[in-house]
């Protein structure tokens, strides 16, 4: 029996970093994720900006990526990025998953580089890549979401 609630069909996606988010779509009725854009991070999240994207979204769920070391230990990105869900959980209210997210920035400047090659991004793009990690993270997460875990249940 899946772990993931079937009412959850748009998700919104996650690569918490400690000066920019990046954040994407997902649609699990398509199997489809599709990154969206990235907010600041300093003192706290651009909640205004992420409030601008629940409302435009309406997703059911989050799914938040957990920077984990090559052996899977926690360090100090994936305490924040576990603070970020539970913050996201508290404010809207929708339940938040955690999921590995080792290896998705290497995917994510794969897919920037072939974008640039067939010139459809720029350098000057480069702060996609994080949008770009987040659209990985959210398709691994549809593809096993099993392997997540809720973080702040509904």
């Amino acid at each position: 029996m899946s772990a993931t609630p079937d009412p959850i069909l748009t998700v919104l996606g996650f690569d918490y970093g400690s000066r920019l988010i990046g954040v994407a779509v997902g649609n699990r009725l398509a199997g489809s994720a599709r990154a969206l854009t990235t907010i600041g991070n300093g003192a706290a999240p651009e909640w205004t900006r992420l409030d601008d994207l629940v409302r435009e979204w309406k997703p059911d769920a989050f799914v938040v990526g957990l920077p984990l070391t090559l052996d899977g230990g926690e360090q100090a990105a994936t305490r924040g990025a576990r603070a970020f869900a539970a913050a996201l959980g508290r404010r809207y209210g929708r339940v938040v998953y955690a999921t590995d997210e080792r290896y998705t920035s290497r995917e994510a400047s794969r897919r920037f580089a072939d974008r640039r090659a067939q010139g459809a991004a720029r350098r000057k793009d480069a702060a996609s890549i994080d949008a770009l990690a987040a659209e990985v993270i959210l398709e691994a997460w549809m593809a096993a979401p099993d392997d997540s875990v809720a973080v702040i249940p509904s």
